[in-house]
């Protein structure tokens, strides 16, 4: 699909923000087309919205491509709404290398949601961003707890073995693997295993799967994880026919309220929001250098070129003359 446009707020912030809050979908797609865009009016909306946002639980789904995450996240938000919750689903897809655009628009795969109003899809490209995710993912959400949703469900991009990210930006992660494909080896080799609260062998009715849930098991045994009386469960699941999906939303539960016994959900949510202001503070100063300090970098990168000045103070120089700019 292709890349979207600006947006132009064409009506009033505060009855956009309106509309988000009454979990409107037209309103939560112009927020989250704001949020894509950087737009200028961002900084104010999320301002207005700090004090609707932390109630939505977080979980994160990331696997290898063909594990069925897509057909898993369907069947999940079934159970869910089963139970009368709000969910907002956010499926992070490569980008189009001409558009910039999602490339594979999960939404054509959960489509049994799309007249639902309790669900909003939301597909979003990395745009070059690695780790699994775009790096407008952790505003989107808050767009989406804001709008009350009950849970928000991540589905990493699953293109390689850096599917890790998501670690940092849920409350819960499940990592998703599949018989015949792999899988327990590619795991360790990504550090994959290091992430998952839940791990989920799906597509459990084709030949293999005792042996994927064997090497698992042996390597979640060695894994330093579990320090909280807390060891990550194996579970099966065949996403396509529902089979298993209910043990994994009780599982998801029993996590939450294993993590709030313990004081980690909190831990957890204080780690991602140090890492959200953390990142826009990079990307502010980032900004910044692409207006002032652009034209000091090549005068300081002749000097260390030259010898006349080492590296470690060329930096220190630039960001200070950057920093004492504003």
């Amino acid at each position: 699909m292709p890349a979207e446009p600006p947006v132009v707020v064409s009506e009033p912030l505060d009855d956009l923000l309106a509309g988000v809050r009454a979990g409107r979908p037209r309103a939560l797609g112009r927020m989250i087309s704001l949020v894509e865009n950087s737009s200028s009016h961002l900084r104010r909306a999320m301002r207005l919205l700090a004090a609707d946002t932390g109630r939505a639980r977080v979980v994160g789904l990331t696997g290898s491509p063909g594990v069925g995450k897509s057909t898993t996240v369907t069947a999940l938000v079934s159970a869910l709404r089963s139970r009368g919750e709000r969910v907002g689903v956010l499926a992070v897809d490569p980008s189009s290398p001409f558009s910039g655009g999602a490339l594979l628009g999960d939404r054509v795969r959960m489509q049994q949601h799309a007249e639902d109003p309790g669900v909003y899809i939301r597909s979003m490209a990395t745009r070059g961003h690695l780790g699994g995710l775009a790096a407008a993912a952790p505003q989107a959400m808050r767009v989406f707890d804001a709008a009350a949703c009950d849970w928000v469900i991540v589905e990493t991009v699953g293109v390689g073995q850096s599917e890790v990210e998501v670690a940092g930006l849920a409350d819960v992660t499940a990592v998703l693997l599949a018989p015949g494909m792999g899988d327990g080896i590619q795991a360790a080799k990504a550090g994959i295993l290091e992430v998952g609260d839940v791990f989920v062998v799906n597509k459990a009715d084709r030949d293999g799967v005792q042996a994927v849930i064997r090497d698992l098991r042996s390597m979640v045994a060695l894994s330093e994880r579990g320090s909280q009386d807390w060891k990550p469960p194996i579970l099966t699941t065949v996403a396509v026919t529902g089979e298993g999906v209910g043990d994994l939303l009780a599982t998801l539960d029993r996590f939450e309220a294993h993590a709030r016994s313990t004081g980690q959900w909190e831990r957890r949510r204080l780690d991602r929001a140090r890492r959200e202001v953390e990142a826009l503070a990079v990307g502010l100063l980032r900004s910044r250098f692409r207006l002032d300090g652009e034209a000091n970098l090549t005068d300081l990168a002749v000097a260390v070129r030259d010898g006349r000045l080492d590296p470690y103070a060329a930096a220190e120089q630039l960001v200070g003359e950057v920093s004492s700019t504003r």
